[in-house]
């Protein structure tokens, strides 16, 4: 266990070197999405780009409480459900189906995405904490910032495999049920006082939403 944390401390210690490398691997992964002869494999790679940010924002966090660990759970199981009722019944999000982009599924519903969930709940309330706002107007701030990343996202999101809308555009449904549950998550998160500043977390919200809008001007 010392060694795990020797580690964490290490890698927490070299911030700019890590910093360094999501810019480089997110670039990396802009022009490799971008050539259509090497966009299958590293859509194929779109999971492990997940587990890997979402890895080293759990490394430059403070302390796992039992708490912690439990709001988190929360997180990821609620928002999974969620997403399984939403693509199965058409009734939350719209009418919309996965595609392969996502890695593994479980009744039409990739495991990753309630990981999704929590990393973009967290790193966007982290980005809050950088203001001194009251709770509640970091609350709504952190639930807008997840509508605009989704707005970005909706637009290559059928282009790399990860989901397609029955309609030929984005209903208002789907944005309308992301930023509410967007709000209850950062709700729970800020009235049970879970410590969310991170150095590295803005960091990943930024260059995860430059990713998107980088892709989205380079496919049209």
């Amino acid at each position: 266990m010392s060694g795990i944390k020797h580690i964490a401390n290490s890698i927490r210690a070299n911030y700019r070197y890590v910093v360094l490398f999501l810019i480089i691997f997110y670039a990396v992964g802009i022009t490799g999405l971008s050539i259509s002869a090497t966009r299958p494999f590293f859509i194929y790679l779109t999971p492990f780009a997940l587990l890997l940010s979402s890895f080293i924002v759990a490394l430059f966090h403070s302390k796992f409480s039992a708490k912690t660990i439990v709001v988190f759970i929360f997180i990821y199981a609620a928002s999974f459900i969620v997403e399984l009722i939403g693509v199965n019944t058409g009734s939350i999000f719209g009418n919309y189906t996965y595609g392969h982009g996502l890695g593994v599924k479980l009744v039409n519903t990739p495991l990753i995405i309630g990981l999704n969930w929590l990393l973009l709940v967290y790193v966007s309330n982290s980005v809050m904490e950088l203001t001194t706002w009251n709770p509640v107007v970091k609350v709504f701030g952190a639930s807008f910032l997840l509508l605009v990343y989704d707005v970005l996202l909706e637009q290559v999101a059928p282009q790399f495999a990860m989901w397609t809308f029955s309609e030929s555009a984005v209903p208002v449904q789907n944005y309308v049920a992301w930023f509410l549950l967007a709000l209850l998550f950062s709700l729970v998160i800020n009235l049970l006082k879970i410590n969310i500043k991170n150095r590295i977390a803005p960091v990943v919200f930024g260059i995860q939403a430059l990713f998107f809008a980088a892709l989205l001007l380079t496919l049209n």
